[in-house]
């Protein structure tokens, strides 16, 4: 099940840009290209750089700031090496009025049980 967290409000990112916000003990991007916010993690795989921090190209690749290893946006994927199974979590994101909204996947023994038939 997942379960939506407000973590901004649309505007406060600029367009082109990432911002991190912690939320459930993870560190999330949050990037804003072309009018649509997507969600990533925030440590690049390689060494831990905040990728919320990197230049966002005009593809929608965000560039880690220590290394130069390159990741889509919107799905994750290194592009430095697209065969890789190496990418970055990716997370759901939703707008509920001015509230940007990240959402996560709860374990099972924190999902609402429902009543049996």
């Amino acid at each position: 099940m997942i379960t939506y967290h407000s973590i901004a409000k649309v505007g406060d990112i600029p367009e082109g840009e990432g911002r991190a916000y912690h939320l459930e003990g993870l560190m999330i991007a949050v990037f804003l290209k072309e009018g649509q916010y997507t969600a990533i993690n925030d440590f690049c795989p390689h060494q831990g750089a905040p990728l919320s921090t990197g230049y966002v190209d005009e593809e929608g690749a965000v560039t880690c700031p220590w290394h130069a290893w390159r990741f889509c946006i919107k799905d994750g994927t290194w592009l430095d090496n697209p065969k890789s199974k190496l990418q970055v979590p990716v997370y759901p994101l939703r707008i509920e009025g001015d509230d940007i909204q990240v959402g996560l996947e709860l374990p099972e023994e924190e999902a609402p049980s429902t009543p049996a038939d």
